[in-house]
Protein backbone atom coordinates (compact mmCIF):
# COMPACT_ATOMS: atom_id res chain seq x y z
CA UNK A 1 0.00 0.00 0.00
CA UNK A 2 2.75 2.46 0.85
CA UNK A 3 5.23 3.81 -1.65
CA UNK A 4 8.07 1.75 -0.20
CA UNK A 5 5.98 -1.44 -0.54
CA UNK A 6 6.45 -2.37 3.10
CA UNK A 7 2.77 -2.79 3.86
CA UNK A 8 0.56 -5.86 4.12
CA UNK A 9 0.95 -8.68 1.62
CA UNK A 10 2.62 -6.90 -1.28
CA UNK A 11 6.21 -7.63 -0.31
CA UNK A 12 7.63 -10.46 -2.39
CA UNK A 13 11.26 -9.80 -1.55
CA UNK A 14 10.69 -10.97 2.01
CA UNK A 15 9.11 -14.27 0.93
CA UNK A 16 10.94 -17.57 0.46
CA UNK A 17 12.30 -18.14 -3.03
CA UNK A 18 9.69 -20.77 -3.93
CA UNK A 19 6.85 -18.37 -3.11
CA UNK A 20 8.42 -15.63 -5.19
CA UNK A 21 8.52 -18.03 -8.14
CA UNK A 22 5.02 -19.38 -7.54
CA UNK A 23 3.21 -16.05 -7.27
CA UNK A 24 3.83 -14.73 -10.82
CA UNK A 25 2.91 -18.15 -12.23
CA UNK A 26 -0.32 -18.17 -10.24
CA UNK A 27 -1.25 -14.70 -11.48
CA UNK A 28 -0.65 -15.79 -15.06
CA UNK A 29 -2.77 -18.92 -14.68
CA UNK A 30 -5.55 -17.02 -12.93
CA UNK A 31 -5.78 -14.35 -15.61
CA UNK A 32 -5.35 -16.77 -18.51
CA UNK A 33 -8.12 -19.05 -17.37
CA UNK A 34 -10.48 -16.22 -16.54
CA UNK A 35 -10.62 -17.39 -12.94
CA UNK A 36 -11.14 -14.94 -10.17
CA UNK A 37 -13.71 -12.34 -9.25
CA UNK A 38 -15.42 -10.17 -11.80
CA UNK A 39 -14.59 -6.47 -11.41
CA UNK A 40 -17.01 -3.58 -11.44
CA UNK A 41 -16.87 -2.78 -15.15
CA UNK A 42 -17.35 -6.33 -16.43
CA UNK A 43 -20.89 -7.28 -17.56
CA UNK A 44 -22.78 -10.21 -16.08
CA UNK A 45 -22.56 -13.05 -18.62
CA UNK A 46 -25.21 -15.63 -19.36
CA UNK A 47 -24.42 -18.61 -17.21
CA UNK A 48 -25.59 -22.14 -16.60
CA UNK A 49 -27.09 -23.09 -13.26
CA UNK A 50 -24.89 -25.05 -10.91
CA UNK A 51 -25.81 -27.14 -7.86
CA UNK A 52 -25.51 -24.09 -5.58
CA UNK A 53 -28.09 -21.36 -6.22
CA UNK A 54 -28.12 -18.09 -4.24
CA UNK A 55 -30.56 -15.27 -4.97
CA UNK A 56 -30.10 -11.61 -4.06
CA UNK A 57 -33.29 -10.76 -2.16
CA UNK A 58 -31.99 -7.59 -0.51
CA UNK A 59 -34.74 -5.37 -1.93
CA UNK A 60 -37.52 -7.67 -0.72
CA UNK A 61 -36.46 -7.72 2.91
CA UNK A 62 -37.21 -4.16 4.01
CA UNK A 63 -33.66 -3.78 5.34
CA UNK A 64 -32.54 -0.20 4.69
CA UNK A 65 -29.39 -0.13 6.81
CA UNK A 66 -26.50 1.77 5.21
CA UNK A 67 -22.98 1.27 6.50
CA UNK A 68 -20.52 4.10 7.11
CA UNK A 69 -16.85 3.92 8.02
CA UNK A 70 -16.81 7.53 9.24
CA UNK A 71 -14.28 8.54 6.62
CA UNK A 72 -13.56 12.10 5.52
CA UNK A 73 -10.67 11.46 3.13
CA UNK A 74 -7.98 11.55 5.79
CA UNK A 75 -7.64 7.75 5.65
CA UNK A 76 -7.38 6.65 9.25
CA UNK A 77 -6.34 3.00 9.42
CA UNK A 78 -9.50 1.81 11.21
CA UNK A 79 -11.85 2.95 8.43
CA UNK A 80 -11.60 0.01 6.00
CA UNK A 81 -11.59 -2.52 8.85
CA UNK A 82 -15.24 -1.77 9.73
CA UNK A 83 -17.25 -4.02 10.25
CA UNK A 84 -18.89 -7.29 11.23
CA UNK A 85 -22.46 -8.49 11.85
CA UNK A 86 -24.32 -10.99 14.00
CA UNK A 87 -27.06 -13.50 13.17
CA UNK A 88 -28.94 -14.67 16.27
CA UNK A 89 -32.47 -15.20 17.57
CA UNK A 90 -32.82 -12.35 20.05
CA UNK A 91 -36.49 -12.96 20.96
CA UNK A 92 -36.63 -16.78 20.91
CA UNK A 93 -39.31 -16.93 18.22
CA UNK A 94 -37.39 -19.46 16.14
CA UNK A 95 -36.40 -16.95 13.46
CA UNK A 96 -32.84 -15.70 13.02
CA UNK A 97 -32.51 -11.92 13.35
CA UNK A 98 -29.74 -9.65 12.00
CA UNK A 99 -27.54 -7.13 13.83
CA UNK A 100 -25.34 -4.81 11.78
CA UNK A 101 -22.38 -2.89 13.16
CA UNK A 102 -21.68 0.64 11.95
CA UNK A 103 -18.83 3.11 12.03
CA UNK A 104 -18.79 6.56 13.61
CA UNK A 105 -17.66 9.99 12.36
CA UNK A 106 -13.90 10.42 12.47
CA UNK A 107 -12.17 13.85 12.50
CA UNK A 108 -13.14 15.79 9.40
CA UNK A 109 -16.55 14.13 9.06
CA UNK A 110 -19.72 15.95 10.07
CA UNK A 111 -23.09 14.18 10.19
CA UNK A 112 -26.47 15.55 11.20
CA UNK A 113 -27.18 12.38 13.19
CA UNK A 114 -24.66 9.89 14.53
CA UNK A 115 -24.74 6.55 12.70
CA UNK A 116 -26.07 3.67 14.77
CA UNK A 117 -25.81 -0.07 14.77
CA UNK A 118 -29.06 -1.70 13.68
CA UNK A 119 -31.09 -4.72 14.78
CA UNK A 120 -33.59 -6.17 12.31
CA UNK A 121 -36.25 -8.56 13.55
CA UNK A 122 -37.06 -11.45 11.25
CA UNK A 123 -40.82 -11.48 10.58
CA UNK A 124 -40.71 -14.55 8.38
CA UNK A 125 -41.32 -14.65 4.64
CA UNK A 126 -38.10 -12.72 4.01
CA UNK A 127 -39.41 -9.58 5.68
CA UNK A 128 -37.44 -7.77 8.38
CA UNK A 129 -38.25 -4.74 10.51
CA UNK A 130 -35.87 -2.32 12.22
CA UNK A 131 -36.33 -2.67 16.01
CA UNK A 132 -33.12 -0.94 17.05
CA UNK A 133 -34.71 1.83 19.07
CA UNK A 134 -37.28 -0.40 20.75
CA UNK A 135 -34.61 -2.94 21.64
CA UNK A 136 -32.14 -0.32 22.85
CA UNK A 137 -29.10 -1.61 20.94
CA UNK A 138 -28.35 1.41 18.73
CA UNK A 139 -24.78 1.95 19.88
CA UNK A 140 -23.08 4.91 18.17
CA UNK A 141 -19.50 3.81 18.77
CA UNK A 142 -17.10 2.84 15.99
CA UNK A 143 -18.10 -0.80 15.62
CA UNK A 144 -15.71 -3.49 14.42
CA UNK A 145 -16.45 -6.86 16.03
CA UNK A 146 -19.52 -8.49 17.57
CA UNK A 147 -20.46 -11.75 19.22
CA UNK A 148 -23.63 -13.13 20.78
CA UNK A 149 -24.40 -15.73 23.45
CA UNK A 150 -26.26 -16.16 26.72
CA UNK A 151 -23.54 -15.06 29.14
CA UNK A 152 -25.82 -15.14 32.21
CA UNK A 153 -27.64 -18.40 31.36
CA UNK A 154 -31.08 -16.83 31.65
CA UNK A 155 -32.39 -18.24 28.37
CA UNK A 156 -31.86 -15.18 26.17
CA UNK A 157 -28.97 -14.34 23.86
CA UNK A 158 -26.89 -11.29 24.78
CA UNK A 159 -24.64 -9.07 22.60
CA UNK A 160 -21.05 -7.89 22.98
CA UNK A 161 -19.63 -5.16 20.74
CA UNK A 162 -15.91 -4.69 20.13
CA UNK A 163 -15.45 -1.02 19.20
CA UNK A 164 -12.66 1.38 18.48
CA UNK A 165 -13.08 2.93 21.88
CA UNK A 166 -15.10 1.55 24.80
CA UNK A 167 -16.81 -1.76 24.13
CA UNK A 168 -20.44 -2.52 25.01
CA UNK A 169 -22.17 -5.49 26.63
CA UNK A 170 -25.93 -5.61 26.08
CA UNK A 171 -27.87 -7.96 28.37
CA UNK A 172 -31.04 -9.35 26.84
CA UNK A 173 -33.97 -8.63 29.16
CA UNK A 174 -36.16 -11.32 27.61
CA UNK A 175 -38.92 -8.92 26.60
CA UNK A 176 -37.48 -7.69 23.31
CA UNK A 177 -35.24 -5.10 24.97
CA UNK A 178 -31.61 -4.98 26.07
CA UNK A 179 -29.79 -3.16 28.87
CA UNK A 180 -26.26 -1.80 28.62
CA UNK A 181 -24.48 -3.55 31.52
CA UNK A 182 -20.91 -2.79 30.42
CA UNK A 183 -19.90 -0.81 33.48
CA UNK A 184 -21.39 -3.26 35.96
CA UNK A 185 -19.89 -6.24 34.14
CA UNK A 186 -16.47 -4.59 33.86
CA UNK A 187 -15.87 -5.41 30.18
CA UNK A 188 -15.48 -1.96 28.58
CA UNK A 189 -11.84 -2.76 27.77
CA UNK A 190 -10.65 0.84 27.89
CA UNK A 191 -10.03 2.93 24.80
CA UNK A 192 -8.49 0.22 22.64
CA UNK A 193 -9.25 -0.59 19.00
CA UNK A 194 -11.39 -3.70 18.93
CA UNK A 195 -11.49 -6.47 16.35
CA UNK A 196 -12.92 -9.98 16.52
CA UNK A 197 -14.47 -11.17 19.77
CA UNK A 198 -15.95 -14.41 21.08
CA UNK A 199 -17.63 -15.98 24.07
CA UNK A 200 -16.13 -19.26 25.27
CA UNK A 201 -16.17 -21.37 28.40
CA UNK A 202 -12.43 -21.52 28.95
CA UNK A 203 -12.61 -23.55 32.19
CA UNK A 204 -15.80 -25.56 31.53
CA UNK A 205 -17.45 -24.20 34.67
CA UNK A 206 -20.83 -23.65 33.03
CA UNK A 207 -20.68 -19.93 32.28
CA UNK A 208 -19.26 -18.08 29.30
CA UNK A 209 -16.05 -16.11 29.45
CA UNK A 210 -15.15 -13.41 26.94
CA UNK A 211 -12.18 -13.06 24.59
CA UNK A 212 -11.51 -9.65 23.04
CA UNK A 213 -9.05 -9.34 20.15
CA UNK A 214 -7.35 -5.93 20.03
CA UNK A 215 -6.07 -4.48 16.76
CA UNK A 216 -3.35 -1.90 17.41
CA UNK A 217 -2.47 1.25 19.32
CA UNK A 218 -4.33 4.02 17.49
CA UNK A 219 -4.69 7.73 18.15
CA UNK A 220 -6.21 10.15 15.63
CA UNK A 221 -3.61 12.68 16.72
CA UNK A 222 -0.81 10.37 15.59
CA UNK A 223 -2.16 9.63 12.15
CA UNK A 224 0.32 8.30 9.57
CA UNK A 225 -0.09 9.56 6.02
CA UNK A 226 0.93 7.36 3.09
CA UNK A 227 0.87 7.47 -0.69
CA UNK A 228 1.17 4.89 -3.49
CA UNK A 229 2.36 6.20 -6.85
CA UNK A 230 1.27 9.64 -5.78
CA UNK A 231 -2.21 8.53 -4.66
CA UNK A 232 -3.28 8.80 -1.00
CA UNK A 233 -3.25 5.46 0.80
CA UNK A 234 -4.13 4.01 4.17
CA UNK A 235 -1.20 3.41 6.51
CA UNK A 236 0.10 -0.06 7.32
CA UNK A 237 -0.50 -1.94 10.58
CA UNK A 238 3.27 -1.86 10.89
CA UNK A 239 3.07 1.89 11.35
CA UNK A 240 1.51 1.27 14.77
CA UNK A 241 2.32 -0.69 17.90
CA UNK A 242 0.62 -4.08 18.33
CA UNK A 243 -1.55 -4.63 21.39
CA UNK A 244 -2.10 -7.72 23.55
CA UNK A 245 -5.61 -9.17 23.59
CA UNK A 246 -7.92 -9.25 26.60
CA UNK A 247 -9.53 -12.22 28.33
CA UNK A 248 -12.38 -11.74 30.81
CA UNK A 249 -13.42 -14.54 33.18
CA UNK A 250 -17.13 -14.76 33.95
CA UNK A 251 -17.58 -14.58 37.72
CA UNK A 252 -21.11 -15.98 37.54
CA UNK A 253 -22.77 -12.96 39.15
CA UNK A 254 -23.07 -10.66 36.13
CA UNK A 255 -19.49 -9.43 36.45
CA UNK A 256 -16.23 -10.38 34.78
CA UNK A 257 -12.58 -10.27 35.89
CA UNK A 258 -9.70 -9.43 33.55
CA UNK A 259 -7.47 -12.52 33.62
CA UNK A 260 -5.36 -11.66 30.58
CA UNK A 261 -2.13 -11.73 32.59
CA UNK A 262 -2.83 -14.77 34.72
CA UNK A 263 -4.14 -16.85 31.79
CA UNK A 264 -1.10 -16.22 29.57
CA UNK A 265 -2.98 -14.24 26.92
CA UNK A 266 -1.10 -11.02 27.64
CA UNK A 267 2.27 -12.66 27.02
CA UNK A 268 2.21 -11.72 23.34
CA UNK A 269 1.00 -8.67 21.40
CA UNK A 270 -0.44 -8.68 17.90
CA UNK A 271 -2.74 -6.93 15.46
CA UNK A 272 -5.85 -9.04 15.99
CA UNK A 273 -8.55 -9.26 13.32
CA UNK A 274 -10.89 -12.23 12.90
CA UNK A 275 -10.94 -15.06 15.42
CA UNK A 276 -12.68 -18.23 16.48
CA UNK A 277 -12.61 -20.37 19.62
CA UNK A 278 -12.68 -24.13 19.07
CA UNK A 279 -11.41 -27.45 20.39
CA UNK A 280 -9.00 -27.76 17.50
CA UNK A 281 -6.83 -30.44 19.11
CA UNK A 282 -9.86 -32.49 20.21
CA UNK A 283 -8.77 -32.77 23.84
CA UNK A 284 -12.08 -31.67 25.33
CA UNK A 285 -11.38 -28.00 26.02
CA UNK A 286 -11.64 -24.80 24.00
CA UNK A 287 -8.61 -23.23 22.34
CA UNK A 288 -8.38 -19.77 20.75
CA UNK A 289 -7.23 -18.97 17.20
CA UNK A 290 -6.62 -15.26 16.54
CA UNK A 291 -5.58 -13.87 13.16
CA UNK A 292 -3.10 -11.00 13.07
CA UNK A 293 -2.96 -8.40 10.31
CA UNK A 294 0.49 -8.68 8.73
CA UNK A 295 2.01 -10.84 11.45
CA UNK A 296 2.10 -14.39 12.71
CA UNK A 297 -1.28 -15.69 13.88
CA UNK A 298 -1.77 -16.75 17.49
CA UNK A 299 -3.05 -20.14 18.58
CA UNK A 300 -3.63 -20.25 22.32
CA UNK A 301 -3.72 -23.86 23.51
CA UNK A 302 -5.89 -24.38 26.59
CA UNK A 303 -4.78 -26.67 29.40
CA UNK A 304 -8.43 -27.23 30.36
CA UNK A 305 -8.38 -24.87 33.31
CA UNK A 306 -8.28 -21.61 31.36
CA UNK A 307 -4.49 -21.32 31.19
CA UNK A 308 -3.19 -20.70 27.68
CA UNK A 309 0.09 -21.17 25.84
CA UNK A 310 0.68 -19.50 22.47
CA UNK A 311 1.84 -22.30 20.12
CA UNK A 312 0.83 -21.03 16.66
CA UNK A 313 4.25 -21.63 15.11
CA UNK A 314 4.57 -25.06 16.71
CA UNK A 315 1.21 -26.36 15.44
CA UNK A 316 1.42 -24.84 11.94
CA UNK A 317 -1.13 -22.02 12.25
CA UNK A 318 1.15 -18.98 12.55
CA UNK A 319 2.05 -18.67 8.85
CA UNK A 320 1.11 -20.12 5.49
CA UNK A 321 2.81 -23.15 3.93
CA UNK A 322 5.64 -21.00 2.60
CA UNK A 323 6.41 -19.79 6.11
CA UNK A 324 5.11 -16.37 5.12
CA UNK A 325 3.31 -14.05 7.50
CA UNK A 326 -0.03 -12.97 6.05
CA UNK A 327 -2.22 -9.91 6.39
CA UNK A 328 -4.83 -12.22 7.89
CA UNK A 329 -8.47 -11.11 7.92
CA UNK A 330 -11.28 -13.59 8.65
CA UNK A 331 -11.41 -17.24 9.77
CA UNK A 332 -14.02 -19.97 10.09
CA UNK A 333 -13.84 -23.42 11.60
CA UNK A 334 -15.37 -26.65 10.31
CA UNK A 335 -14.57 -30.12 9.01
CA UNK A 336 -13.80 -29.50 5.34
CA UNK A 337 -12.77 -33.04 4.41
CA UNK A 338 -15.10 -35.14 6.60
CA UNK A 339 -12.31 -36.79 8.56
CA UNK A 340 -13.86 -35.91 11.93
CA UNK A 341 -11.40 -33.11 12.67
CA UNK A 342 -12.04 -29.36 12.75
CA UNK A 343 -10.13 -27.40 10.11
CA UNK A 344 -9.66 -23.65 9.66
CA UNK A 345 -10.10 -21.50 6.55
CA UNK A 346 -8.50 -18.06 6.61
CA UNK A 347 -8.83 -15.06 4.31
CA UNK A 348 -6.17 -12.42 3.75
CA UNK A 349 -4.82 -9.62 1.55
CA UNK A 350 -4.16 -9.01 -2.14
CA UNK A 351 -1.39 -11.22 -3.64
CA UNK A 352 -1.75 -13.67 -0.78
CA UNK A 353 -3.65 -16.91 -1.04
CA UNK A 354 -6.32 -17.63 1.53
CA UNK A 355 -5.22 -20.57 3.65
CA UNK A 356 -6.93 -23.90 4.23
CA UNK A 357 -5.34 -25.13 7.45
CA UNK A 358 -6.03 -28.87 7.38
CA UNK A 359 -6.13 -30.60 10.75
CA UNK A 360 -3.70 -33.53 10.84
CA UNK A 361 -5.21 -35.03 13.99
CA UNK A 362 -2.15 -34.79 16.21
CA UNK A 363 -2.61 -31.23 17.35
CA UNK A 364 -0.92 -29.95 14.20
CA UNK A 365 -2.08 -28.37 10.94
CA UNK A 366 -0.80 -28.09 7.38
CA UNK A 367 -1.48 -25.63 4.58
CA UNK A 368 -3.57 -27.60 2.07
CA UNK A 369 -4.53 -24.62 -0.11
CA UNK A 370 -2.54 -25.56 -3.20
CA UNK A 371 -3.43 -29.23 -3.06
CA UNK A 372 -7.16 -28.54 -2.75
CA UNK A 373 -7.30 -25.36 -4.90
CA UNK A 374 -9.18 -23.66 -2.06
CA UNK A 375 -9.27 -20.02 -3.08
CA UNK A 376 -6.75 -19.81 -5.91
CA UNK A 377 -9.15 -17.59 -7.87
CA UNK A 378 -9.22 -14.81 -5.25
CA UNK A 379 -5.43 -14.32 -5.22
CA UNK A 380 -5.57 -10.80 -6.78
CA UNK A 381 -8.12 -9.49 -4.29
CA UNK A 382 -8.50 -8.57 -0.64
CA UNK A 383 -10.71 -11.07 1.24
CA UNK A 384 -12.70 -10.46 4.43
CA UNK A 385 -15.61 -12.47 5.78
CA UNK A 386 -15.75 -16.21 5.21
CA UNK A 387 -18.01 -19.11 6.04
CA UNK A 388 -17.70 -22.90 5.91
CA UNK A 389 -21.21 -23.85 4.75
CA UNK A 390 -22.78 -26.83 2.98
CA UNK A 391 -24.90 -24.74 0.61
CA UNK A 392 -26.24 -27.65 -1.46
CA UNK A 393 -26.73 -30.14 1.43
CA UNK A 394 -24.60 -32.78 -0.32
CA UNK A 395 -22.62 -33.64 2.82
CA UNK A 396 -19.54 -31.66 1.81
CA UNK A 397 -18.96 -28.20 3.24
CA UNK A 398 -18.38 -25.36 0.79
CA UNK A 399 -16.64 -22.01 1.35
CA UNK A 400 -17.90 -18.45 0.96
CA UNK A 401 -15.37 -15.61 0.58
CA UNK A 402 -16.26 -11.91 0.79
CA UNK A 403 -14.07 -9.64 -1.35
CA UNK A 404 -13.33 -5.92 -1.53
CA UNK A 405 -10.20 -3.79 -1.30
CA UNK A 406 -9.14 -1.50 1.54
CA UNK A 407 -8.21 1.27 -0.91
CA UNK A 408 -11.21 2.92 -2.57
CA UNK A 409 -8.90 4.41 -5.24
CA UNK A 410 -6.88 1.29 -6.01
CA UNK A 411 -8.42 1.05 -9.51
CA UNK A 412 -6.53 4.24 -10.44
CA UNK A 413 -3.09 2.72 -10.02
CA UNK A 414 -3.36 -1.09 -9.93
CA UNK A 415 -5.13 -2.84 -12.80
CA UNK A 416 -4.62 -6.30 -11.28
CA UNK A 417 -7.20 -5.78 -8.57
CA UNK A 418 -10.29 -3.69 -7.73
CA UNK A 419 -12.02 -1.96 -4.84
CA UNK A 420 -15.41 -3.45 -5.75
CA UNK A 421 -15.38 -7.14 -6.57
CA UNK A 422 -17.85 -10.00 -6.62
CA UNK A 423 -17.86 -12.37 -3.68
CA UNK A 424 -16.80 -15.97 -4.26
CA UNK A 425 -18.31 -19.40 -3.64
CA UNK A 426 -16.03 -22.44 -3.62
CA UNK A 427 -17.88 -25.73 -4.01
CA UNK A 428 -16.48 -28.74 -2.24
CA UNK A 429 -16.36 -31.47 -4.90
CA UNK A 430 -16.04 -34.21 -2.30
CA UNK A 431 -12.81 -35.56 -3.76
CA UNK A 432 -10.41 -33.27 -1.94
CA UNK A 433 -10.79 -30.26 -4.22
CA UNK A 434 -12.68 -26.97 -4.28
CA UNK A 435 -13.99 -25.34 -7.43
CA UNK A 436 -14.94 -21.68 -7.92
CA UNK A 437 -18.62 -21.85 -8.95
CA UNK A 438 -19.39 -18.15 -8.58
CA UNK A 439 -20.42 -17.92 -12.24
CA UNK A 440 -23.07 -20.60 -11.87
CA UNK A 441 -24.66 -19.86 -8.49
CA UNK A 442 -27.36 -17.37 -9.46
CA UNK A 443 -27.77 -13.63 -9.13
CA UNK A 444 -26.69 -13.67 -5.49
CA UNK A 445 -23.12 -13.46 -6.70
CA UNK A 446 -23.83 -10.65 -9.19
CA UNK A 447 -23.36 -7.65 -6.85
CA UNK A 448 -19.98 -6.01 -7.43
CA UNK A 449 -19.32 -4.27 -4.15
CA UNK A 450 -16.76 -4.02 -1.35
CA UNK A 451 -17.75 -6.64 1.20
CA UNK A 452 -16.69 -6.99 4.83
CA UNK A 453 -18.36 -9.16 7.51
CA UNK A 454 -20.54 -12.16 6.64
CA UNK A 455 -23.05 -14.37 8.43
CA UNK A 456 -24.71 -17.67 7.50
CA UNK A 457 -27.82 -19.35 8.90
CA UNK A 458 -31.19 -20.66 7.77
CA UNK A 459 -33.11 -17.38 7.68
CA UNK A 460 -36.38 -18.89 6.43
CA UNK A 461 -36.21 -22.27 8.21
CA UNK A 462 -36.50 -24.25 4.99
CA UNK A 463 -33.49 -26.49 5.58
CA UNK A 464 -30.72 -24.73 3.69
CA UNK A 465 -28.27 -22.04 4.78
CA UNK A 466 -28.73 -18.44 3.62
CA UNK A 467 -26.30 -15.54 3.91
CA UNK A 468 -25.91 -11.88 4.90
CA UNK A 469 -23.02 -9.68 3.78
CA UNK A 470 -22.17 -6.29 5.25
CA UNK A 471 -21.02 -3.93 2.50
CA UNK A 472 -18.62 -1.08 3.16
CA UNK A 473 -20.36 2.31 2.74
CA UNK A 474 -23.50 0.76 1.20
CA UNK A 475 -26.54 -1.37 1.98
CA UNK A 476 -26.00 -5.05 2.85
CA UNK A 477 -26.65 -7.99 0.56
CA UNK A 478 -29.13 -10.67 1.69
CA UNK A 479 -28.76 -14.08 0.03
CA UNK A 480 -31.56 -16.64 -0.18
CA UNK A 481 -30.48 -20.22 -0.80
CA UNK A 482 -32.60 -21.66 -3.62
CA UNK A 483 -31.65 -25.29 -3.03
CA UNK A 484 -34.07 -27.54 -4.93
CA UNK A 485 -32.02 -30.71 -5.35
CA UNK A 486 -33.93 -32.87 -2.87
CA UNK A 487 -30.94 -33.45 -0.61
CA UNK A 488 -31.76 -34.13 3.01
CA UNK A 489 -30.48 -32.26 6.06
CA UNK A 490 -30.52 -32.00 9.83
CA UNK A 491 -30.21 -28.93 12.04
CA UNK A 492 -29.36 -29.24 15.72
CA UNK A 493 -29.73 -26.66 18.46
CA UNK A 494 -28.12 -27.56 21.77
CA UNK A 495 -29.36 -26.38 25.15
CA UNK A 496 -27.07 -26.83 28.11
CA UNK A 497 -28.15 -27.39 31.70
CA UNK A 498 -24.88 -27.99 33.55
CA UNK A 499 -22.81 -26.60 30.67
CA UNK A 500 -23.45 -23.07 29.42
CA UNK A 501 -27.00 -22.64 28.14
CA UNK A 502 -25.96 -22.20 24.46
CA UNK A 503 -23.61 -25.20 24.75
CA UNK A 504 -20.77 -23.16 23.24
CA UNK A 505 -17.80 -25.48 22.84
CA UNK A 506 -19.89 -28.67 22.66
CA UNK A 507 -19.37 -30.99 19.71
CA UNK A 508 -21.87 -33.00 17.63
CA UNK A 509 -21.22 -36.02 15.40
CA UNK A 510 -23.85 -37.16 12.90
CA UNK A 511 -23.57 -40.60 11.29
CA UNK A 512 -25.77 -41.42 8.28
CA UNK A 513 -24.67 -44.58 6.50
CA UNK A 514 -21.26 -43.98 4.99
CA UNK A 515 -21.29 -40.29 5.96
CA UNK A 516 -19.88 -38.98 9.25
CA UNK A 517 -20.12 -35.26 9.96
CA UNK A 518 -18.72 -33.28 12.87
CA UNK A 519 -19.41 -29.72 14.03
CA UNK A 520 -19.07 -27.60 17.15
CA UNK A 521 -20.98 -24.67 18.63
CA UNK A 522 -19.04 -21.42 18.27
CA UNK A 523 -19.75 -17.87 19.43
CA UNK A 524 -17.86 -15.44 17.19
CA UNK A 525 -16.27 -16.35 13.85
CA UNK A 526 -15.54 -15.10 10.32
CA UNK A 527 -14.48 -11.49 9.97
CA UNK A 528 -15.41 -9.83 13.27
CA UNK A 529 -18.83 -11.51 13.10
CA UNK A 530 -21.10 -14.10 14.71
CA UNK A 531 -23.36 -16.73 13.15
CA UNK A 532 -24.29 -20.37 13.03
CA UNK A 533 -24.99 -21.54 16.59
CA UNK A 534 -27.66 -23.84 15.14
CA UNK A 535 -25.53 -26.61 13.64
CA UNK A 536 -26.39 -27.60 10.07
CA UNK A 537 -25.63 -30.96 8.47
CA UNK A 538 -26.23 -31.69 4.77
CA UNK A 539 -26.93 -35.38 4.15
CA UNK A 540 -27.17 -35.74 0.38
CA UNK A 541 -29.69 -38.41 -0.64
CA UNK A 542 -29.39 -40.28 2.67
CA UNK A 543 -32.90 -40.40 4.15
CA UNK A 544 -32.08 -41.75 7.58
CA UNK A 545 -29.64 -40.96 10.37
CA UNK A 546 -28.10 -43.82 12.32
CA UNK A 547 -26.67 -41.88 15.21
CA UNK A 548 -26.25 -38.40 16.66
CA UNK A 549 -23.59 -38.07 19.36
CA UNK A 550 -23.29 -34.96 21.54
CA UNK A 551 -20.10 -34.40 23.50
CA UNK A 552 -21.04 -31.67 25.96
CA UNK A 553 -18.15 -29.36 26.83
CA UNK A 554 -16.31 -30.72 29.84
CA UNK A 555 -19.18 -33.06 30.53
CA UNK A 556 -20.92 -36.19 29.37
CA UNK A 557 -21.62 -37.77 25.99
CA UNK A 558 -25.17 -38.56 24.86
CA UNK A 559 -26.25 -40.58 21.86
CA UNK A 560 -29.50 -40.49 19.88
CA UNK A 561 -30.31 -43.23 17.37
CA UNK A 562 -32.61 -43.45 14.35
CA UNK A 563 -33.11 -39.70 14.01
CA UNK A 564 -35.50 -38.38 11.37
CA UNK A 565 -34.02 -36.23 8.59
CA UNK A 566 -35.19 -32.76 7.46
CA UNK A 567 -35.86 -31.24 10.87
CA UNK A 568 -34.51 -28.71 13.35
CA UNK A 569 -33.91 -30.69 16.51
CA UNK A 570 -33.37 -29.07 19.92
CA UNK A 571 -31.41 -31.33 22.26
CA UNK A 572 -31.40 -30.52 25.97
CA UNK A 573 -28.44 -31.73 28.00
CA UNK A 574 -29.41 -34.76 30.05
CA UNK A 575 -32.67 -35.14 28.15
CA UNK A 576 -31.42 -36.06 24.70
CA UNK A 577 -33.92 -38.88 24.35
CA UNK A 578 -36.81 -36.42 24.42
CA UNK A 579 -35.89 -35.09 20.94
CA UNK A 580 -37.65 -31.74 21.11
CA UNK A 581 -38.46 -30.46 17.56
CA UNK A 582 -37.63 -26.83 16.81
CA UNK A 583 -37.40 -24.49 19.79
Amino acid sequence: MASDRRTRGTVLQDAPRERALFVPLLIAVTLATGAGCRKREEPVPERPKGPIQLSDVSRETGIDFVHTDGSSGRRYIIEPMCAGLALFDYNNDGLIDIYFLNGAPLPGTVMSEPPRNALYRNLGGWRFVDVTLQAGVGDTGFGLGVTAADFDNDGFCDLYLNNSGPNVLYRNNGDGTFTDVTEHAGVGNGDLVGAGTAFLDMDADGDLDLYVANYLKFDVNEHVQRTVQGFPSYPSPRDFEPVADTLFRNDGDGTFTDVSEASGIRGVAGTGMGMVCADADDDGDTDVFVLNDFGENFFFRNDGAGNFEEVGLLVGLANDGFGQQNASMGVDCGDLNNDGLLDFFMTDYQTELPVFYRNLGNGRFEDATHETQAGISVFPYVNWGTGIVDFDNDGHRDIYIANGHTEDNVDLYDSSTAYRVRDTVLRNTGDGRFRDVSDTCGDGLDPVLSSRGTGFDDLDNDGDVDGVVLISREKPVILRNENRNGNHWLQIQLRGTSVNRDAVGSKVTVVAGDLTLVDEVHSGRGYQSHHGMRLHFGLGKRNSIDRVEIRWLGGTTEVLRNVTVDQLLTIIEGRAGERTPGN
